[in-house]
């Protein structure tokens, strides 16, 4: 498996990382796209600024918009040429559904992050509904809360853990998978 990386609100650097791609992929197509893009400022209900608010959903929701769309006709590509099916992952979290809403809210309310993870979840649903017809898997994955740099140490799930379990899914995602959003060990994570 190869990385490209990309500044995902920069569409300048998105096109130049579909270049890169095109060359290394040598006229094939994309098999799996990976939007992983996620930034989160701990701010609540009273501190919550118009601009904070804006760089989250550009970052965890907009980019992942636009990495998509410039990607999209290699992952058409590969559903007609090779593999027959090819798949958009859109990590998102836990954080972004509305019925857990009351079970986690007290303890982190994070509301720019909550309300981008929510809409990237519809934006997973509308690149299902869109891309159906070329054969493109579109999911939601929530990782689960991991020991990285956003996560922090206390996190219970190392990084092993949650991309091992991740892997799994998505080696084994089929089209009745499509539109669907998990987590890290395939349970289905509610709206």
């Amino acid at each position: 498996m190869d990385l490209a990386k990309s500044y995902t609100t920069n569409p300048a650097s998105v096109n130049a990382s579909v270049k890169e791609v095109e060359k290394h992929l040598n006229g094939q197509g994309l098999d799996l796209l990976i939007n992983n893009a996620g930034i989160l400022n701990h701010n609540s209900l009273e501190t919550q600024t118009a601009e904070d608010m804006m760089h989250v959903y550009n970052v965890n929701v907009v980019g992942p918009m636009l990495t998509t769309q410039a990607y999209h006709h290699l992952l058409k590509r590969s559903v007609v040429e090779s593999s027959g099916k090819s798949a958009i992952v859109h990590i998102s979290a836990l954080l972004g559904s509305l019925e857990e809403l009351p079970h986690l809210f007290s303890a982190l309310p994070v509301i720019s992050y909550r309300c981008s993870k929510a809409a990237l979840n519809i934006l997973s649903r509308c690149h299902m509904e869109g891309y159906k017809q070329d054969g493109i898997i579109s999911i939601a994955i929530h990782p689960g809360w991991v020991q990285t740099d956003m996560g922090g140490e206390k996190a219970p799930i190392t990084k092993q853990t949650s991309v091992s379990g991740m892997m799994k899914i998505i080696y084994s995602l089929s089209h009745q998978h499509s539109g669907t959003f998990i987590d890290w060990e395939g349970k289905t994570i509610p709206w």
